[in-house]
């Protein structure tokens, strides 16, 4: 039987239901603020951690470290190391493993992420510009 949810908890998927995208904690405190629903900071993360545990929210790290949270979608990313834009992916590659590792293991999945990273189309190109100007003028990139 699962527990009832919290005000907090409730709040907090009302909130993610209405920005239909993800967004960090530190965010969702700010916007619950701004709603005057305001709660402290542990008191979203601890919401937040209680709603993954439940199968309702999902959450994925950027390259920068920062999680953030969104209700349960399958989307995946292809992200940027060097400006950290995240472009979506629109088929999910893993789904069918996710089933069959269910079904062979017993286990009960409830979200699963996927994320590459690397660089995009126009960082890849700010960066062959820079590796010409340093070819021209005989330098390796590094050197100074």
């Amino acid at each position: 039987m699962k527990a009832q949810r919290t005000r907090s908890q409730e709040r907090i998927l009302k909130l993610l239901k209405t920005l239909n995208r993800a967004i960090s904690a530190q965010d969702i405190h700010i916007e619950l603020r701004k709603q005057k629903q305001g709660m402290g900071l542990a008191t979203v993360y601890r919401s937040l951690d209680a709603l993954k545990l439940e199968g309702v929210v999902q959450m994925r790290t950027l390259a920068t470290g920062e999680s953030l949270y969104s209700l349960l979608q399958d989307q995946h990313h292809l992200t940027c190391l060097n400006c950290g834009r995240s472009i979506p992916i629109e088929e999910c590659p893993v789904h069918n493993l996710e089933t069959q590792l269910q079904d062979n293991h017993h286990f009960q999945i409830y979200y699963h992420t996927l994320e590459f990273f690397g660089l995009c189309e126009d960082c890849q190109m700010v960066e062959a510009d820079q590796n010409r100007r340093y070819s021209a003028k005989g330098m390796h990139r590094g050197e100074f």
